[in-house]
């Protein structure tokens, strides 16, 4: 019988290995990088079409316009209503969809290998050809104010939006929620004016990973996107934020609330310094999931909280 100390938590596991495939790298002369991960050990394909640009980005007096341009992608273009659209895509079993986050615009796609040059085709059909529909605008727009509606009754995202205004200061990292006359402010023609400008390919990168044939795939995407015209870059003039070198308290008064918020936050590490990535395997072990180690002192054993996280951004 083997030994063991119940004091002592056993040895790691020896680590295993994982290796990605080699990347295939390569700019059409538009300035678009393609970049292709060939791996055949499961029949599918995913599509990420990324953008350098995402909500930051927005002016000043129309926040949420990125958004709002990557939620109506999907939702009509000249060939496809959003329902014919969305039963093609349903037809083949695959996904479709178009997203933005602080940094970058995503148009992203995934299917059977069968269908990577049905999917193919759609995103061009997405990207070039959107028509922003009327009837579809107005119902994201009552949606959108619906749901500005339901943000400000949680107290959650009444100190996240207090605490990135302080920490991010004159950054448009500071804005984190459009406001209801942003979004009564948006029409159509808006819309297709900023997807015109700003979806150019040399502010793009098109990654492809799954079961292709690199060499064919490379031919239907020069024929999709190698006539494509690059344009101009706008690039994001807000200096980089410093961090806050005092102590400040804010407070938010929410008469009713039975439980209360605290966030403590500052400015960390740009992510091209080289401490980025132990910096999220940092966070992973000290607060990031309900077996960490805040989690499990100040609301396991302490009973302080029902929740208790870290994060970095």
């Amino acid at each position: 019988m083997n030994s063991f100390s119940r004091k002592s938590p056993p040895p790691p596991l020896s680590p295993v290995p994982f290796q990605l495939p080699p990347a295939h790298s390569l700019e059409l002369e538009n300035g678009l990088r393609v970049v292709i991960f060939e791996d055949s050990r499961l029949p599918l394909v995913s599509f990420r079409l990324a953008f350098r640009f995402g909500d930051a980005d927005d002016p000043a007096d129309l926040v949420g316009l990125t958004s709002a341009v990557a939620s109506m992608l999907t939702e009509g273009t000249e060939n496809y209503s959003s329902r014919e659209l969305a039963e093609k895509v349903e037809r083949l079993g695959a996904s479709l969809s178009a997203s933005s986050s602080d940094d970058f615009t995503i148009v992203a796609a995934s299917a059977l290998d069968l269908y990577a040059s049905e999917m193919l085709d759609l995103i061009a059909e997405v990207v070039f050809r959107p028509t922003f529909p009327e009837e579809e605008l107005d119902l994201y727009r009552r949606n959108t104010l619906e749901h500005l509606k339901f943000q400000r009754s949680q107290p959650s995202f009444l100190a996240n939006e207090q605490t990135s205004r302080i920490v991010y200061q004159d950054h448009p990292y500071s804005r984190i929620s459009p406001r209801a006359e942003d979004i009564e402010k948006l029409t159509r023609e808006r819309l297709a004016d900023f997807q015109s400008r700003a979806f150019v390919p040399n502010n793009a990168v098109l990654v492809v990973v799954g079961d292709i044939q690199r060499e064919e795939l490379l031919k239907e995407i020069d024929g999709h996107f190698g006539s494509w015209e690059s344009g101009h870059i706008h690039a994001r003039k807000a200096p980089s934020p410093e961090p806050l070198t005092a102590s400040r308290l804010c407070v938010v008064d929410r008469p009713g609330s039975a439980q209360a918020n605290i966030v403590l936050s500052n400015i960390g590490i740009n992510r091209d310094h080289p401490d980025y990535f132990p910096v999220l395997v940092m966070n992973q072990v000290l607060g990031a999931g309900a077996s960490s180690r805040v989690f499990m002192n100040l609301r396991e054993e302490k009973g302080y909280t029902y929740g208790a996280y870290t994060a970095s951004r």
